[in-house]
């Protein structure tokens, strides 16, 4: 694995600029330039640069251009990960996606949070919390997960939806904020009777 400047994470960042910061955020944003300039079917030339913007990368990843994100070595992403259209993740702290997770369009990771006192946010004030995302999540479109935030396995997240608390595994949940609206049941695999025989007895 390339090596990469160490930034902190999970801790409070203070000052407008900061060389160590800058440089290793330069370097994700000039990596997804490149990114977002290959053909969307240049799967060869994607997987290389992932490979150098991703802290860690499992197998049969997917991202669909264009895609954003800050530094990229704090991203893991598991097995079969297949984020759509402008996905954007702000990795100040690190975002962990297990495996089978599916992102629509438009969605956005934030581990970021400025100071909410006007004083401490001019001066530059502003911490990190991790993002997790378990395994089998289905995110849809134009979601937005803030920092500090873990679903649980199995979970999906409505279209639309601003999480800001943690939600459980085997729920749909959806709004905004995000809310569990139920569980996830065996009757859910009745919503597609073409594949009713290889699910259900």
């Amino acid at each position: 694995m390339n090596k990469r400047p160490y930034v902190p994470t999970d801790c409070f960042f203070k000052g407008s600029y900061n060389p160590v910061y800058e440089k290793a955020i330069a370097r994700g944003k000039s990596l997804c330039f490149r990114y977002n300039k290959l053909s969307p079917n240049a799967r060869g030339a994607q997987k290389k640069i992932l490979q150098k913007l991703f802290g860690a990368m499992g197998k049969e990843v997917t991202v669909v251009p264009p895609f954003w994100c800050d530094y990229g070595y704090n991203i893991e992403v598991g097995d079969f990960f297949y984020a759509n259209h402008n996905t954007v993740i702000q990795d100040g702290a690190k975002v962990r996606f297990g495996n089978n997770v599916f992102i629509a369009p438009d969605c956005v990771f934030t581990t970021a949070e400025h100071a909410v006192d006007p004083k401490m946010r001019a001066d530059g004030i502003e911490i990190a919390k991790p993002v997790t995302i378990g395994n089998n999540v289905w995110i849809g479109a134009g979601a937005v997960i803030l920092a500090g935030v873990t679903v649980g396995d199995n979970a999906v997240i409505g279209a639309g939806s601003v999480v800001r608390k943690d939600i459980p595994a085997n729920v749909v949940a959806a709004g905004v904020p995000c809310k569990v609206i139920r569980a996830i049941t065996e009757e859910d695999k009745r919503a597609y009777p073409l594949y009713r025989g290889e699910y259900l007895p």
